[in-house]
């Protein structure tokens, strides 16, 4: 974990998943995204076949990479299942775009004046739109090889 000095001076260790308010803070940020991306214009037929539960495995997704319970592996298929869920949805660049948009968005709604913060969630999600953009050109039923772990993103990046 990231070594950072307090208000007070003070060096202290903290996780993403901490500073974003543990899996309730990223609920609240899951659903403000859901809510833009249902909205919109652009992103809402990617979305067809959305369920009010991705809203729950996104928030326990986000939990997991950014330093708290290993939950989405644990019951939800971890990283392959993640990356399985993309095949055959075509994302094109502009639904990129407007999906890093819409997160901004939704990360300055719930958590303000945390640039910090701010700036290390959006380097995960610039990183994690690219694999999903990228896998899913390929179609449903693609091999992806052997399951990987899932991803640990802090505020340095990736974490190996």
């Amino acid at each position: 974990m990231p070594h950072r000095l307090n208000r007070k001076g003070v060096t202290m260790t903290s996780s993403l998943y901490d500073d974003a308010g543990g899996l309730d803070g990223l609920r609240r940020l899951s659903n403000a995204f859901y809510a833009r991306v249902l909205a919109d214009e652009l992103l809402a037929p990617v979305f067809v076949n959305f369920t009010p539960a991705h809203v729950e495995h996104v928030a326990v997704w986000l939990a997991e990479v950014f330093g708290g319970p290993a939950q989405f592996t644990e019951h939800l298929g971890g990283h392959h299942a993640l990356l399985s869920s993309h095949l055959g949805l075509q994302i094109r660049d502009e639904h990129r775009q407007r999906w890093l948009q819409l997160m901004a968005d939704a990360v300055n709604e719930v958590l303000p004046g945390r640039p910090e913060l701010a700036a290390a969630l959006t380097g995960y999600f610039e990183w994690g739109t690219a694999i999903a953009k990228d896998v899913s050109q390929d179609p449903v039923g693609t091999d992806l090889g052997k399951p990987g772990p899932t991803p640990r993103w802090g505020y340095q990046g990736l974490v190996h």
